[in-house]
């Protein structure tokens, strides 16, 4: 077999280098084709801060940016959870009681009985991955589903809760530990933001050349630089522009960077770990990843210990924001938020497709839809009118592409 000549090469590299104008026609056939991705969810947020900074300019006031990112951290993690299981075609109805139990632990052990902060931290996240394993547990043993399984430990962890903190219903915990001045205050400084801001950019740039430079080792025709170029420039002259205007307020939160941070880590472990890979496999046909060698139940016992570990550490930031532990920690629209959240940012309810980034996305949505809301002075009825309707709508369009992707051969 005639190998490519450097000549060959070359040519090849200019033709994919003359590439933006392809790059875009491919994204338009891939819009056209029902693969989404998170399009919709960024429309709708550029549809949202339109709508409400019309009916009140404070809506995109820098401020109230920054208290809208300490409030998304929260449910942030706790639908940073629900993407593994809703990825695997599962459901965890118990996130709620389990970040309320994971607050009421942490005024227990913290406040009451005096345990360090730290090993409170430890002993919630423990609780909560032994909770994920016993859901892991009976789905597989018994085959429950898990929606019967996550309601009955709805009911059980609610109890326990209450349970913890006794007749008084409530823990305060100190205004000035660490734990409530990084929910409530800690802001990062501004070159440390400007530094996060530029990582994604870089990192983007740099994973192009090394897989130009492996195809070219591997003598095959490499993509030029003018896409990935294109894209990191974009993607930081947003971030930059971001930090900048919250910087005209407070700052940007520590509380949201280490989100954000957690974000990160579950999308590389999602995208370039063999978990994450067997993650979208059983999503996809559970069937099929058996038959291809991966061990399915032990891929649906890591995904129920991951989401409920999240929740638990969504209670604990949950609890820093609002300087207590209290009956009412954990019920209301947290599960709503959390699972709407994951769905609105692009994760499939019918499995095998999704992302860690949709929590990000998705939680914004939500908490911009709460937050404007507040702002107008209206009812928290019309707020959940409103959010149940995005929901719908968000599984609508999902359930359309699904339809669309089967048609063009891509489901």
């Amino acid at each position: 077999m005639t190998q490519p000549t450097q000549l060959d090469r070359a040519d090849t590299r200019v033709r994919h280098d003359a590439g933006l104008a392809g790059a875009l026609r491919g994204f338009i056939d891939q819009v056209r084709s029902g693969d989404l991705g998170m399009l919709p969810v960024i429309v709708g947020l550029l549809l949202i801060s339109t709508v409400f900074s019309t009916l009140n300019p404070i809506f995109l006031a820098p401020n109230n940016l920054v208290n809208l990112l300490f409030d998304a951290a929260a449910v942030g993690f706790i639908a940073l959870g629900v993407v593994c299981v809703l990825l695997l075609g599962e459901i965890d109805l118990s996130i709620g009681s389990m970040s309320g139990l994971a607050s009421a632990i942490t005024g227990v052990l913290w406040v009451n009985a005096g345990f360090p902060l730290p090993l409170t931290i430890i002993a919630v996240l423990v609780t909560g991955a032994l909770v994920g394993l016993l859901y892991g547990f009976l789905r597989n043993q018994f085959e429950m589903p898990s929606f019967v399984a996550t309601l009955a430990g709805l009911l059980a962890l609610l109890g326990l809760q209450l349970y913890l903190l006794g007749p008084t219903g409530s823990i305060n915990m100190p205004f000035t530990s660490s734990l409530v001045r990084f929910g409530q205050i800690l802001i990062m400084p501004a070159w440390v933001s400007y530094l996060v801001a530029l990582v994604p950019g870089a990192l983007i740039v740099i994973g192009a050349m090394q897989t130009n430079n492996q195809r070219q080792a591997a003598n095959l025709s490499s993509g030029g630089m003018s896409v990935p170029l294109t894209k990191a420039a974009l993607l930081t002259a947003a971030l930059v522009f971001a930090v900048y205007y919250l910087e005209l307020g407070r700052g940007v939160p520590w509380m949201f960077g280490v989100f954000v941070l957690f974000v990160a880590m579950l999308n590389y472990a999602l995208t370039r770990t063999k978990w994450g890979r067997s993650m979208f496999a059983v999503g996809g046909n559970a069937e099929a990843a058996r038959r291809s060698g991966i061990n399915v139940k032990r891929i649906r016992l890591s995904a129920f210990v991951v989401c409920s570990t999240f929740a638990a550490l969504g209670g604990v930031f949950a609890a820093a924001r609002l300087a207590s532990a209290s009956q009412q920690a954990g019920t209301g629209d947290v599960n709503l938020n959390a699972i709407a959240a994951a769905v609105i940012g692009g994760t499939s309810l019918f499995g095998g497709r999704g992302s860690a980034w949709s929590a990000l996305l998705g939680v914004l949505v939500i908490m911009a839809i709460s937050n404007g809301l507040t702002l107008l002075n209206l009812s928290s009825s019309l707020r959940y009118m409103i959010t149940g309707a995005v929901l719908a709508i968000a599984v609508i369009v999902d359930s359309l592409a699904r339809r669309s992707r089967a048609s063009h051969g891509r489901a």
